[in-house]
């Protein structure tokens, strides 16, 4: 009764359009889905804009008006695939070079391979299918490019999509995986980047652990996939004595013994020194290292409190008039010298760490002399002013007297 019924409704609709529709697929589909469903969904589906539509994925004849016809394995039709299918489904296309060449010529062509690598494909080809494939984040019938905002691997949405599996308690409890990332990401400076000052490149989910290959990094590549990013960093760390210690020999972690991992906050000196310190963990205070900490800690606050106090004085001698824009040029070098101050921390070597921690203080001190001495200039011209103005006032007040005893 069902295929009757099927053709009823797909003969009424080609009779309400009168005439064949372009595409039998989406005409039939259209008519039974009553607004909410794939023939709905598809018209913004990326495939859709490079000119594919249903059969070049399920396979069968669009251009049939008998269901008979349009779904026959004669046909092709493939249907519906099953979910340990849909990885080979998707990459029975964009595993083609020749095939994607026509239609994205950059696109990558080895996603199928790195998804089998991945934890997800390993666990999907061992029978799992509660982990996540194809569909679960691009979507089905409504597929967007990357760089659209409202595609689920946009990069303003990559954590969230993530976290619909991952943040699920009940979903990770046979994985024995936490599901406090998402929670904790959000809390990162990562996310404020991504998220506050709409930087699409700072980094989400896939930034670090990949997307169609997603593991989870391993110890002895922590600083690997950090580096990636914070090159400099990185290479400083590689000559460190932590390099050796936070190595997979010794225990592993790299950078997120110190900076942890999905809840990465600001760093700051409070790092370094205190009660609540992470140097704390390791080091005992009063111990060599401990001390060295402390030190460092203090040569960056020093310096950062003294370009700061440099820029307050240059501050209010430029809104009293003053012409302090050299000065506040050279300031900017001082700055320049903080940030390499912190950047030379992650190699552990003070003597190189004095280095900028010196040049910066040497400017600051040249920048707040000159707006000191600008704001000694302002208080000369100020008396100097109201010397003038007295002399002129009493001038003025002896000319009166002289025209008044001339009038007399």
């Amino acid at each position: 009764m069902r295929a009757p019924a099927i053709l009823l409704l797909w003969s009424a609709s080609l009779l309400a359009a009168g005439a064949a529709a372009p595409d039998a697929c989406i005409t039939c589909h259209s008519a039974l889905e009553d607004g909410k469903g794939p023939a709905s969904s598809i018209k913004n589906d990326i495939h859709v804009a490079h000119g594919l539509s249903c059969a070049d994925c399920h396979g069968g004849d669009r251009t049939s008006t008998d269901p008979e016809v349009a779904m026959s394995k004669a046909k092709g039709f493939k249907g519906k695939p099953g979910r340990t299918e849909i990885p080979k489904f998707c990459g029975s296309c964009h595993s083609n070079p020749d095939f994607m060449r026509k239609y994205a010529p950059r696109e990558r062509v080895d996603q199928l391979e790195l998804y089998q690598t991945s934890v997800h494909g390993t666990r999907l080809a061992a029978g799992d299918t509660k982990v996540a494939t194809c569909i679960d984040c691009h979507s089905v019938h409504d597929i967007r490019a990357v760089k659209d905002s409202q595609s689920p691997v946009h990069p303003l949405h990559v954590a969230d999509t993530c976290s619909r599996c991952h943040s699920d308690k009940d979903r990770m409890a046979p994985y024995k995986i936490p599901t406090n990332q998402y929670a904790e990401y959000k809390t990162s400076v990562h996310w404020q980047a991504l998220t506050k000052r709409g930087d699409l490149s700072a980094p989400s989910c896939a930034s670090c652990h990949g997307n169609h290959g997603a593991k989870p990094p391993q110890v002895e590549s922590i600083s690997e996939v950090c580096g990636s990013c914070h090159v400099l960093y990185a290479q400083l760390y590689g000559r460190s004595v932590h390099k050796a210690v936070f190595s997979s020999a010794g225990g592993g972690g790299g950078c997120i013994v110190c900076h942890s991992n999905h809840g990465i906050q600001q760093p700051d000196t409070r790092m370094l020194t205190g009660s609540t310190a992470v140097c704390a963990t390791c080091h005992d205070a009063g111990t060599p290292p401990a001390n060295t900490a402390a030190q460092m800690a203090a040569w960056i606050d020093g310096l950062d409190n003294a370009i700061k106090q440099s820029d307050a004085v240059l501050a209010r001698a430029e809104k009293s008039g003053m012409e302090v824009s050299e000065a506040q040029v050279k300031l900017i070098e001082g700055r320049e010298n903080l940030v390499k101050s912190r950047l030379t921390l992650h190699g552990m070597q003070p003597d190189q760490m004095r280095i900028p921690i010196d040049a910066g203080m040497e400017i600051a001190r040249e920048t707040r002399t000159a707006g000191e001495s600008a704001l000694r200039e302002r208080e000369v011209r100020r008396y100097g002013l109201g010397v003038s103005v007295v002399f002129i006032g009493l001038s003025i007040l002896a000319i009166r007297v002289l025209i008044q005893r001339i009038e007399s």
